[in-house]
C-alpha cells in the first residue's frame, strides 16, 4: 500500500493519502489541540498515530469500495466480503446463467426422473459422440475459473480439453483429459495436493485459477470411436481482474521412445512475460534397472548451451529422494502432497501389463519459475550401465506443462494423433 502524508501549514489539519488496488482514499483528520512543533513528534509517529486513529474507519471504507475482487483464495482471506459473482456451468446450467439451473425436460436422467419430473435430476451428464466437439462453457464477462470438476468415461488420452481466454483462436491449453488431472495412464491414481485432486471413483479436480477479461471457452473432443459419458462441473466467479494477473497454459508433449543420447524437451518456444508453475509427468521405463539420474533444466531469457535452473536428478526435482524407495519393502513408494508426488506406481503383472509405469507431479506454487522474455524447459532420461557409467534412456516420456504469461502466447506444436497418444 503506497502511503503519501501532507501537512497543512498551520499543522491544525493532517491529510492522510492512501492508494490501493489503483483506488485513492483521502481522509482529514482536524487536530484542534495537538500542535505538531509543540510536541515535536517526527513524521512517522505523526503517521502512525493517523493510522491508528483512523484504521476503523479506513477499514470500513475499504470494504464499502469493494475493492477485494474475490481472487487469490485462502484461509487468510476466507473471510473477506467481495462484490464477485459465483457462477457455475454444469449438464444442469450450460450457460451459468443465475437462476437458470436445474431447469432441463430432457437428459441423461430423464428415464431415472420420469416419475418426479423437471428439477430432479433430468441432466447430470452429457453424451459424446465418437469425434465429437463439445463445448463445457462458453462464459463472457471479466472473471476467473476456481474449479472444475469431471468424471469421464471411456479412454481419457482420447479426450482432449482444450481452454480459450478472450476471444483468442489458438488455444492457452490442449491436453488430453487424463493428463490434464494427473492420471495420464489411463488408470485411476489417487491424488491430493493444491492444483488437482483425483478422488475416488474417477473424480478430477483441479483449482488452478484461471482469470479472463472479456471471455472463456473451455471444450473437449472425443476422437475416440466410441461415445463417452462426461459429468462435470466449473465453478467461476464473474469480478474485475488485475492488471498484472497472466493468463493459465498448459501444454501436452510425448515421446515414444525418446531417441538415444537426446535430451527430452517438455517446453519450448515459449514468448513473454511469466511464470511456470507444474510439471505432471508419465514416464514408462524400456530398461531394468533406475531410470532417474537426469537433470531438469530451466532456460531463462535467452540461455543458449546451459540453463539457468539446473536440477540434480529426476526423484530430487519430484522432491524425493534415493529412487523413491521404500527401504524396509524395497519397493517404489507411492506418495501425494500438496506440492509434489508420485501418485501412481504401475508394477509389471508377468503377463502382458510387462513395463513398469509412474506418475508423477511437481506445482511451482511456492517457487514459481519466472521469465520476462522466454523459457525452455528439458529432462534428461539416465539410467545406470556397467562400470558405474550412466546409461542414455529411450523411454516412453510424457509430459504437461503448466505456466502463466501474458498473451498473445507463441502457436503450441501439432498434438500427436490418435494412435500415437494411446497407452495400453
Amino acid at each position: 500500500m503506497k502511503q503519501e502524508l501532507a501537512f497543512e501549514e498551520n499543522c491544525d489539519e493532517r491529510t492522510l493519502m492512501l492508494e490501493n488496488r489503483g483506488q485513492r482514499w483521502k481522509m482529514s483528520l482536524s487536530i484542534k489541540h495537538v500542535h505538531y512543533t509543540r510536541y515535536k513528534m517526527s513524521h512517522r509517529t505523526t503517521v502512525v498515530f493517523m493510522m491508528l486513529f483512523l484504521g476503523g474507519f479506513m477499514t470500513q471504507e475499504l470494504f464499502s469500495q469493494g475493492s477485494y475482487n474475490g481472487l487469490n483464495l485462502g484461509l487468510g482471506n476466507l473471510s473477506r466480503l467481495s462484490k464477485a459473482k459465483s457462477r457455475s456451468i454444469s449438464p444442469e446450467n450450460l450457460t451459468g446463467e443465475k437462476g437458470k439451473g436445474g431447469m432441463a425436460t430432457e437428459g441423461t436422467g430423464k428415464k431415472a426422473a420420469r416419475e418426479l419430473g423437471q428439477g430432479w435430476k433430468i441432466s447430470p451428464s452429457v453424451k459424446m459422440k465418437a469425434n465429437e466437439l463439445f463445448t463445457l462453457a462458453d462464459i463472457r464477462g471479466s472473471g476467473a475459473i476456481q474449479h472444475i470438476w469431471m468424471t469421464p468415461t471411456g479412454h481419457w488420452r482420447y479426450l482432449i480439453l482444450r481452454m480459450y481466454w478472450d476471444g483468442e483462436s489458438s488455444p492457452s491449453v490442449e491436453v488430453p483429459v487424463g493428463d490434464f488431472f494427473a492420471c495420464g495412464w489411463n488408470s485411476y491414481a489417487h491424488v491430493s495436493s493444491l492444483a488437482v485432486c483425483v478422488n475416488p471413483g474417477s473424480a478430477f479436480n483441479c483449482y488452478w485459477e484461471m482469470p479472463f477479461r472479456k471471455s472463456a471457452k473451455i471444450t473437449m473432443e472425443n476422437i475416440g470411436d466410441e461415445e463417452v459419458t462426461v459429468y462435470y462441473q466449473i465453478d467461476y466467479t464473474l469480478t474485475d481482474i488485475p492488471g498484472d494477473a497472466a493468463y493459465f497454459h498448459a501444454q501436452f508433449r510425448r515421446q515414444n521412445p525418446l531417441s538415444y543420447k537426446e535430451v527430452f524437451t517438455m517446453l519450448d518456444n515459449v514468448k513473454g512475460w511469466g511464470h511456470y508453475v507444474g510439471t505432471y509427468m508419465c514416464w514408462g521405463v524400456h530398461n531394468t534397472g533406475w531410470w532417474g539420474e537426469g537433470e531438469i533444466k530451466f532456460y531463462i531469457d535467452g540461455d543458449k548451451d546451459f540453463p539457468t535452473i539446473c536440477g540434480t536428478g529426476t526423484e530430487d526435482y519430484f522432491c524425493g529422494s534415493y529412487g523413491f524407495e521404500n527401504r524396509a519393502a524395497k519397493q517404489y513408494q507411492e506418495f501425494t502432497t500438496p506440492y509434489a508426488g508420485m501418485p501412481q506406481v504401475i508394477r509389471p503383472d508377468g503377463m502382458y501389463n510387462s513395463q513398469q509405469r509412474f506418475g508423477l507431479y511437481r506445482w511451482h506454487i511456492m517457487d514459481p519459475i519466472r521469465f520476462e522474455k522466454d523459457l525452455r524447459v528439458t529432462i534428461q532420461a539416465l539410467g545406470w550401465r556397467s562400470g558405474d557409467r550412466y546409461l542414455p534412456l529411450q523411454d516412453d516420456i510424457s509430459s504437461v506443462t503448466f505456466w502463466y504469461q501474458a498473451e498473445p502466447h507463441a502457436a503450441f506444436p501439432k498434438l500427436p494423433d490418435k494412435d500415437y497418444l494411446e497407452v495400453r
